[in-house]
């Protein structure tokens, strides 16, 4: 398959996760047909070098001796220097079209390198906002939380001390309650003649 700058220019890596830059084995194989495209434009220009050579050397001599046989105006019009100025722009052109294709390729490779590290960047930043914000959530929670608990506890705290009031209380009145019936049955075991019932140890 012949390799264009265009080639060079749509050529498309596949991007490879959690690490930097392209997938080794796939820029590899692009430069080989680089590679291979950049040594036949060499072996055309050393043959066309060969072929400016043979013809500057004089073996084309021949052909330009016979046209002067044939019609002289016909020399005038196709002058030997013409193929010799077309030669040398041919010897450049593939030259200055692989240099082209090995900037096209670098420039490339600095794009797709610099859109990396930008995606890498913009992935690290959406990690540390979603990090900041669970963090915040978490921290947001545990507030609420504590002061759930808080409350809770104040509560339990305001129950017991009523429960304890309550004991306190109704001890009080337990107490009352029957000492007033020790001397109620004092007071009828008295008036009866009888024993009265605190001297028996009730």
């Amino acid at each position: 398959m012949a390799l264009t700058p265009d080639d060079v220019v749509t050529k498309q890596f596949q991007h490879v996760r959690f690490k930097e830059g392209f997938d080794p084995d796939e820029v590899d194989d692009f430069l080989d047909e680089i590679v291979v495209e950049w040594r036949k434009t060499i072996a055309e220009n050393e043959e066309l070098k060969t072929k400016l050579a043979a013809y500057e050397s004089g073996e084309a001599t021949p052909a330009a001796a016979e046209a002067p046989k044939v019609e002289e105006p016909v020399v005038a019009e196709t002058p030997a220097p013409a193929p010799v100025a077309s030669a040398p722009s041919n010897d450049v052109e593939p030259a200055a079209q692989s240099a082209g294709i090995i900037e096209l390729a670098q420039r490339l490779h600095d794009e797709h390198v610099a859109e990396g590290k930008a995606q890498r960047d913009q992935l690290i930043g959406e990690a540390q906002a979603q990090a900041a914000s669970i963090v915040a959530e978490a921290e947001q929670k545990g507030r609420e939380e504590r002061a759930r608990l808080e409350k809770e506890r104040t509560t339990l705290e305001g129950r017991i001390t009523e429960l304890r009031n309550f004991e306190r209380d109704y001890r009080s009145q337990l107490r009352s309650y029957i000492e007033g019936q020790l001397r109620d049955l004092d007071t009828t075991a008295t008036s009866s003649g009888s024993t009265p019932v605190s001297a028996i140890g009730l």
